[in-house]
């Protein structure tokens, strides 16, 4: 039953909803009449027509209820958060622009002196083809230092 390769599905539960029954007042309910009758008013309207209805009295709206008022001093140091948390940013990214513009100057000091420092090797020791100093043709001191003479 719990092999994998079978394809049996588990069976079908229908649910059926269970019904509401009614409720039944103890009292029949009886429609009561107002203890005046409310005026009926009849407006004319531009285009001739005629409207007749109740007169509704206007709904009053809740009053507001009035908020609290804020003391001046909490609205003080709401503002000079604020005004804190902006100075705090700026410096911190000013901060960040000087560091990056100091990295900048450094590399562009160092890559001059590698240039430069080229050019001026290159004019002190230059590159001719013949040089002084401790180079030697080893064939030639070989030869020498055995004696061969050829």
């Amino acid at each position: 039953m719990n092999d994998p390769t079978s394809h049996h599905t588990a069976p079908l539960v229908v649910h059926h909803p269970t019904p509401i029954t009614p409720i039944v007042h103890a009292a029949p309910v009886v429609p009561v009449q107002p203890g005046h009758l409310p005026t009926v008013a009849s407006v004319v309207l531009p285009d001739g027509r005629i409207v007749t209805g109740y007169a509704v009295s206007p709904v009053q709206p809740e009053p507001v209820v009035a908020k609290p008022p804020v003391s001046r001093a909490a609205v003080n140091v709401a503002i000079g958060g604020v005004g804190f948390l902006a100075v705090a940013g700026g410096l911190l990214l000013l901060t960040t622009f000087i560091t990056a513009l100091i990295a900048l100057v450094t590399q562009l000091v160092i890559l001059a002196a590698v240039v430069f420092g080229g050019l001026i090797a290159v004019q002190v020791f230059p590159g001719n083809g013949r040089r002084n100093g401790t180079t030697v043709n080893i064939r030639k001191a070989v030869i020498k230092r055995n004696h061969f003479h050829g």
